[in-house]
């Protein structure tokens, strides 16, 4: 029976050319489903002004020596109550060494305009370590980058403020953000990752053979963790020193990068969520396959959630 004029089937106004999908096509990806699911609905708007943080973005490229992917998702809690993504993240090559810098943000849910927060410490932590990094030699002083983006963040709180000074405690209340910053460079003896973090984000190694993941800093969900809290020391403090880590990156690892949206249902990586992630990461996949990835749908799981992976290329020599 041929439709009404202007009425056409469900199938032709999907496909857009009046055919429906060729039967080779394959289906449209569905959420994955970790243990108990969240509940389903359609995504919310985030408020008007907030147009410059979208619901998911994603990047991915590669070096001579290296291959970057990262995603960023806005959670469930922030989906149904209209609020934007709070989560940033950033990377860039730092061309001379032939290395990788990275930025991971988390903003903090009490703080008013925390999704600025987090996307301004990201690029005044590259900017710094890019600098850096040619500057001194491939070592990379945190304790410089973490006041580096604290000064970015009491700027911007200046700029909204329209031009007043912030008062102790403002900066915080508009702009506060976890950070975890670093970057991987090429050495002679295998890549050596330098990274430190402010606040509860954090950072592991993936071991692509077994699937085992190695926290780099103090766990607050995994077995070394007697007591799981949730107080945060975020940006723009900055402890003396932050916490700072440097390991070699073997062939068989990847770096991982995170915020707590990822890393508390992970937990100590042993889990389903762990299982999962070990085995679509074993090879980089597409960035926006790792987007749909990290939007699994796990109860009571509904934080934003970021996750950025580098990994080194086997056959690849230092310059």
């Amino acid at each position: 029976m041929t439709p009404p004029a202007g009425e056409g089937s469900a199938t032709a106004h999907r496909t857009g050319r009046g055919q429906a999908p060729a039967a080779s096509e394959p289906p449209p990806w569905q959420r994955i489903t970790v243990g108990e699911p969240g509940p389903e609905f359609e995504a919310r708007p985030p408020g008007q002004y907030a147009f410059e943080f979208p619901d998911t973005e994603c990047d991915g490229w590669s070096t001579p020596l290296f291959t970057l992917r990262f995603a960023t998702v806005r959670g469930a809690k922030h989906r149904y109550y209209r609020q934007p993504r709070q989560d940033a993240a950033r990377a860039a090559a730092h061309e001379a060494t032939g290395g990788v810098a990275f930025a991971v943000a988390d903003g903090v849910s009490s703080a008013s305009h925390s999704e600025f927060g987090a996307v301004e410490a990201c690029r005044a932590s590259l900017e710094r370590i890019l600098h850096l990094v040619s500057a001194h030699e491939g070592r990379l002083d945190s304790g410089d980058v973490a006041r580096h983006a604290a000064e970015r963040l009491r700027e911007l709180t200046k700029w909204r403020l329209s031009g007043r000074e912030p008062e102790a405690g403002e900066v915080a209340a508009l702009h506060a953000t976890t950070l975890v910053a670093g970057v991987v460079r090429p050495d002679p003896g295998g890549p050596v990752v330098d990274v430190f973090r402010i606040g509860d984000s954090c950072a592991w190694i993936l071991d692509l053979t077994d699937g085992r993941y190695r926290e780099l800093f103090g766990s607050k969900t995994g077995s070394d963790a007697l007591l799981v809290s949730n107080e945060v020391t975020p940006l723009p403090h900055v402890p003396d020193p932050p916490e700072h880590r440097r390991v070699r990156l073997a062939a068989h690892q990847a770096l991982l990068v995170g915020t707590d949206g990822f890393g508390d249902p992970l937990g100590d990586g042993d889990g389903q969520v762990g299982a999962l992630f070990a085995r679509h990461l074993a090879v980089p996949p597409a960035p926006a396959w790792l987007a749909h990835l990290l939007d699994f749908s796990r109860e009571t799981f509904d934080d934003d959630r970021t996750l950025l992976v580098v990994w080194p290329h086997a056959t690849a020599a230092p310059r």
